[in-house]
Parts: structure tokens; C-alpha cells; sequence
């Protein structure tokens, strides 16, 4: 940005120098925008660099279009383009725009904005892109969506440039009709209006294709970066044991899905709008319509200009008084429908047992209610649109008929021709659409918002998970020791009450151990604390280095897809071999669906629990793990199966250590150890090794 903002300075000082030479205003105004956005560029590698996009594109503009307003204003424009030079308030304004931008990416909503919406134009990720005839091609992700961004935003301002093209084209040709040149009138139907409408034709049929690839693969980095990020590190486990965020699977599908179609969906038609508002706005200043204020001889320049830019701006102020209630209630709106399908996806997860205590009529009565607080604050959105809706129309319905008012005096009295009233007439459409763009867009602008306070709330908790992690007293050290150890260990509940004291404790001293006790003693929350994802306590857990631990719950998680995904489970199902996986299953009894491998069922609804512990079982015989938790993980088993399985286990994982919780007396026998969660005067439960069973 450094040799751009110097280029921007040499210009702005050449057009303060020619300016003051030939007594133009115009260059003068010039020079002094360039300098300050001169300052601006320089101090744009500050910014979010999704906003560092708009003030380089801006100043590469200012450069380009200043150049060319300076030929003309010297002499030197090509004259036999028929391109009229271009007028010094082009780049100035644009000059403007990036002023705008710094001063902006101060306002708290737009920093939130820029600095979501950053990371995915600075990728280092290596992305394919297919351009014809190129054909497809490697290039960095970062690099392909500013490409891709700073094209879209030529092509819209392109888009700008033919309608002002056109609107001199309604303008001539409405002359014609009233001079009856039929002539000219056919000319600028066919060679004037059928070119540039075509090429309009054209230029949008690529931003479209153009848009839709930015936006899917935007949609993309941010759902894998939010994925990424809430299932590393245990994040997503922390979050739901603090409670603090609602739906995060909304905040990742819908939440993502809309704050990359709104951003585009603004900043693109907001660029337009205000290059719209800048070309137009000069055919407005430069009508010739004079008007002075009653009772004095003080004539207002631009008259029509500051009708559409005074109408536009207090309809704005007032549109934002009306509808500002909106931003709050699309939240809480898009909360409740998350409870709602969150609800819904619950009851069909758990279809067997609310159909087994037949909790059919409470299940309504629950979605009921859910869906009853989405209509209640549905009808306070809907009050709250129709005022705003009904504001906005209004306005809309006079915007049409209020530039003929006050052009009518003018073209009956001869000062102006139908065509220049026509022109001025579309122009100001144009403007006060441009100026009238945050009224119509405010419902969207109200839903857009919520979408990055969901966003934002959402990173704020990851990243509070993530320092939560890096700041706990409760480490989990691997290779820290020869075997799975605790010492002056404290496990607390998530409300700070402790629940686990351990002086020292080694789980290596034999081959099973047995880990007993009554409910709620701390024994599953000791298993979470090894496998590392309980996060409140403090003390140490020794793991050895390089160790493989697999934790078996009571209800085991079962992926949707194939029966082969759920058996290879963390892993993929390729990872193991055909004969490996029926091996696996005919050692835990279930064989029977050996010929279902491939077929692609909602398995933790079709399965029995017992047949869904025996397939976790299976997956620790295809996996090996050095060391094996078992958290009730036989508790729907009969006992004699049981006792089967844990026979399989020893037998086929001869090297793995072996813990496991459990209440049935027969599982004393096959374990070497026995562990009991022992109750001390404070409240607390510590495990002491209480007996050892001889070595079978």
C-alpha cells in the first residue's frame, strides 16, 4: 500500500499545482481529497483486510480517473474517442469513498464485520480454480477471493457506467420523439440502446456466475474454519458443559449461510448504490434550473440534487427511528427457531424411549409451547414490519411522482424539453434510490446484524474455551509417566463444588483394574479427566508418551451413514480390512449383520443398546489401544454375555490395560484390581486400591 499512497500523493499535489495555475475549483478540491487519501492508504495495512480491499481499489481509481480528469482539464484528452474527459468530481468523490471506508472501520458494528469477514481473502490454502480456456489451475485461496471480489466490484461499477450511458440514450431519444425525428429515434433504439443493453446483458450473466462461486466457496472456508475450530481441542465438549451458546449447529449451518450472503449482498450493492449516487448526482447539479429562496435573490446551485439528498436523508433518519427495534427481535427470533428445531431434532433421537413411556402427549405439549414462543415474538416482528413497511412504501410511492412536481413549472414554461425532463426524472429515481438505500434494506440490515452478534458471541465463547484450556490447573501431561497416574489431583464440578481428591493413584499396576463406587462418587468425571476433556479441577494426569487410550461410555456414539463408518469409528471404514471388521463382529455376537456392512441406516436407532456397546467393543478390538476405558460400556448386556465379552477382550487385546466401571458383582473376577471410590468427611470421594483379585 506504500508505493499506492505515494502514487496517490504525486497526483493530489499535481492537481493542487494545475488547479491553482488555471483557477479550477474543481482540481483544487481534488488535490486536497488525494492528500488526505494519500494518509488514508498509508494507513490502510491497519485495517481489517477485508476493508484494506475497498480503500486499494479506491485509490488505484482515484489515480486512474484523476489522471484522465487532469488531461482533460491540460488539453491533452483524446478528443477523437468521443469519450467526453472526465470531470474532476469523479475522483475526488471516489477519493471520498475511501476516506469513508477508514473513517468507518471504527464504528464497533463494521470492525465486527471486517474482521469475520477477513479470513477468508488472507487463506493460505491451496484452492483449484477453473477459468476458461485456462482450464483448471492451483492458486492460493486468499489470492482467488480477492480476484474474484475486486472483479465483481469493477463489473458493478461498470454496470453504473452503462446506466448512465443509457439514461443520456432516454434522454436523446425522448427529444427525438418530441422533435419527430424518426431518424434519430430509430438510431438510438437500435445502435445505442441494443449495444449497451446487450453488453448490460452480458456483464450481469458473468457476475452472476462470478457471485455464486465467491459465495460458496466463502460459505465454505467459513463452515470449515467454525468446524474446525468448535471440534478441536475438545471446544465444542467445554462449551456445552458451560451453557453459554445456544445452537452452535445453527450458528455454523445458518448462521455462516447469512452472513456471507448479507455481506455481499451490502457491500457490492452498497458500492453500486453510492457510484450510482455519485454519476447521477452530477446530471442532477448540472441541470439548468434556476431557483432562488422566496423573498431574497440568493440562487441555490444543484436545486434538484439537494431536493433528492435532503427528501432521502430525513427519510432515512426516520426509517431508523421506526425499525431500529428490529435488530433485538430478529435475534431472539432466530433463537427461538433454533430451540425449536433443536427440539425436534431431540425427539426424534430419542423416538424409542419417549414411545416406551409414552410421552407422546407431553412432547406435544413441550413443541408446542416452543413453537407458541415463536409466535409470540413473531406477531412483535410483524407489528414492527408494518410499521417500517408501511413508512417505506409511502415514501416509495411519492419518490415516484415528486421529481415530475417540480420539474413540471419548468418543462411547461420552456426552460427544459421532455427529454431532459425524462432524463432528470430517471436521475433522480436513481439518486434517491441510492440515498434511499438503508429504508428499503433495513428489515435485512436488522437480520444481518443479529447473524454477527450470533457470530461473534459464538467466537468469543470458542476462543474462551480454548484460553479456559490453556490456563487450566489441571494438566494433562503426556509422557510424564510410564503409566496412566493422577497426584494431587482435584476434580470439581462445573459449579466449582469438588467432587475427586487424589493424593496418587496409578492405574499401571495391573493389567485390569476394576473402578467401583456408589453414583455420583466422580468415577465417570475421573475417566473424562484422563481422556482429557474434563476441564474443572487441578492437579496432574500422567500419560504415557505416544500412548493410544480409548474410552468406551455406556452409550456409545453411533455417525450417520454405513454400519463399516460406525465400526471404524474415530476411524475411516477403509482404514480396516473386510475379513478385520467380520473378524471384529463375530467376536463380539454380532455376525448377524456382517452382510449389512455397507448399508446406510440410522444405526443408533435400529440398534438394541446391547448390540450398540457390543459395536463400540468391536471397534476397540479393530483399534488396539494401549490402554482401554470402560465406562459401564457392558451395562445392557446380560450377564453371562457380558462376561463373554470381557473374556473376548483379554483374549484378543493381550497388550492393552484395562480399567472399567462397573456395579455386577461377576465383574470382580476378571479384573486383576480393584479400585473403590472411597467417601471422605468433606464430601469428596478418593479411589484406593482396595483389594487385588488373583491373576487368572
Amino acid at each position: 500500500m506504500r508505493p499506492l499512497s505515494f502514487a496517490v500523493a504525486a497526483l493530489a499535489l499535481l492537481a493542487l499545482v494545475i488547479g491553482q495555475q488555471i483557477g479550477n475549483a474543481g482540481a483544487v478540491g481534488m488535490g486536497v481529497i488525494g492528500l488526505i487519501l494519500a494518509f488514508v492508504t498509508l494507513r490502510a495495512p491497519t485495517l481489517a483486510f477485508f476493508l484494506r480491499i475497498f480503500c486499494a481499489v479506491f485509490a488505484v481509481e482515484y489515480v486512474i480517473f484523476g489522471g484522465c480528469a487532469l488531461l482533460g482539464l491540460t488539453g491533452y484528452w483524446p478528443t477523437g474517442t468521443g469519450i467526453p474527459p472526465f470531470p474532476t468530481s469523479l475522483p475526488t468523490t471516489v477519493g471520498v469513498f475511501s476516506i469513508l471506508v477508514y473513517a468507518i472501520s471504527f464504528v464497533p458494528a463494521i470492525a465486527r464485520i471486517a474482521r469475520l469477514a477477513s479470513p477468508y481473502f488472507e487463506s493460505d490454502q491451496i484452492a483449484t480454480a477453473n477459468l476458461w480456456p485456462i482450464g483448471p489451475f492451483n492458486i492460493r485461496l486468499g489470492t482467488l477471493a480477492v480476484s474474484l471480489f475486486v472483479f465483481l466490484i469493477i463489473l458493478n461499477q461498470t454496470q453504473v457506467g452503462i446506466t448512465l450511458r443509457l439514461s443520456f440514450f432516454n434522454r436523446d431519444m425522448y427529444d427525438a420523439l418530441q422533435n419527430k425525428d424518426a431518424a434519430a429515434f430509430w438510431y438510438q433504439l437500435f445502435w445505442v440502446f441494443c449495444l449497451w443493453a446487450g453488453i448490460w446483458v452480458v456483464s450481469n450473466l458473468i457476475e452472476m456466475f462470478a457471485n455464486y462461486t465467491l459465495l460458496i466457496r466463502w460459505r465454505r472456508f467459513m463452515a470449515e474454519e467454525y468446524n474446525a475450530r468448535w471440534l478441536g481441542r475438545g471446544v465444542h465438549y467445554r462449551i456445552a458443559l458451560a451453557g453459554t451458546v445456544d445452537n452452535p449447529d445453527q450458528r455454523i449451518a445458518e448462521d455462516t449461510r447469512s452472513f456471507v450472503n448479507s455481506t455481499y449482498g451490502f457491500a457490492l450493492p452498497l458500492l453500486t448504490q453510492v457510484s450510482t449516487l455519485v454519476s447521477f448526482s452530477i446530471i442532477l447539479w448540472n441541470i439548468n434550473v434556476a431557483f432562488t429562496l422566496p423573498g431574497t435573490a440568493i440562487a441555490i446551485p444543484g436545486y434538484i440534487f439537494w431536493v433528492a439528498f435532503i427528501y432521502a436523508v430525513v427519510a432515512t433518519w426516520l426509517t431508523h427511528l421506526i425499525g431500529r427495534p428490529l435488530i433485538p427481535l430478529e435475534f431472539e427470533q432466530e433463537r427461538r427457531e433454533a430451540n425449536f428445531r433443536f427440539s425436534l431434532a431431540r425427539l426424534r433421537e430419542y423416538s424409542e424411549q419417549i414411545a416406551l413411556m409414552s410421552g407422546e402427549r407431553t412432547e406435544r405439549a413441550h413443541l408446542s409451547g416452543r413453537f407458541g414462543e415463536i409466535v409470540e415474538n413473531f406477531y412483535r416482528l410483524v407489528w414492527r414490519r408494518l410499521k417500517l413497511t408501511t413508512f417505506t412504501l409511502s415514501y416509495n410511492q411519492v419518490s415516484v411522482v415528486l421529481p415530475y412536481i417540480i420539474l413540471a413549472p419548468y418543462y411547461f414554461a420552456g426552460t427544459i424539453t421532455l427529454g431532459v425532463m425524462m432524463q432528470v426524472a430517471g436521475a433522480f429515481d436513481r439518486v434517491q434510490t441510492a440515498l434511499s438505500f438503508i429504508i428499503n434494506s433495513y428489515s435485512s440490515i436488522a437480520s444481518y446484524l443479529a447473524s454477527i452478534a450470533r457470530l461473534t458471541s459464538f467466537e468469543h465463547e470458542i476462543e474462551q474455551a480454548r484460553d479456559d484450556a490453556a490456563d487450566a490447573t489441571l494438566l494433562r501431561l503426556k509422557g510424564a509417566a510410564d503409566d496412566v497416574t493422577l497426584s494431587d489431583t482435584t476434580l470439581k464440578l462445573p459449579n466449582g463444588q469438588p467432587i475427586v481428591r487424589v493424593g496418587g493413584l496409578d492405574f499401571g499396576k495391573a493389567r485390569s483394574t476394576l473402578l467401583v463406587g456408589p453414583s455420583g462418587s466422580g468415577k465417570s468425571t475421573l475417566f473424562r479427566a484422563i481422556a482429557g476433556i474434563w476441564p474443572f479441577g487441578d492437579g496432574k494426569v500422567g500419560i504415557p508418551a505416544d500412548a493410544q487410550i480409548m474410552l468406551l461410555p455406556q452409550r456409545p456414539y453411533l455417525p450417520q451413514g454405513s454400519l463399516r463408518a460406525a465400526l471404524a469409528y474415530p476411524s475411516e471404514g477403509e482404514d480396516y480390512s473386510e475379513e478385520a471388521i467380520r473378524e471384529a463382529m463375530g467376536k463380539v455376537r454380532l455376525g448377524h449383520l456382517a452382510d449389512r456392512l455397507d448399508e446406510v441406516d440410522l444405526w443408533g436407532q435400529r440398534l438394541s443398546g446391547g448390540e450398540q456397546q457390543r459395536l463400540a467393543v468391536a471397534r476397540a478390538l479393530l483399534a488396539k489401544p494401549d490402554w482401554l476405558f470402560l465406562d459401564e460400556a457392558t451395562a445392557s448386556l446380560d450377564e453371562k454375555l457380558e462376561i463373554e465379552i470381557y473374556d473376548a477382550i483379554a483374549r484378543e487385546l493381550p497388550q492393552t490395560r484395562i480399567v472399567s466401571i462397573g456395579h455386577r458383582s461377576a465383574l470382580r473376577g476378571m479384573h486383576e484390581a480393584i479400585v473403590t471410590m472411597e467417601s471422605n468427611a468433606d464430601g469428596t470421594f478418593t479411589p484406593t486400591q482396595t483389594e487385588k483379585a488373583p491373576a487368572a
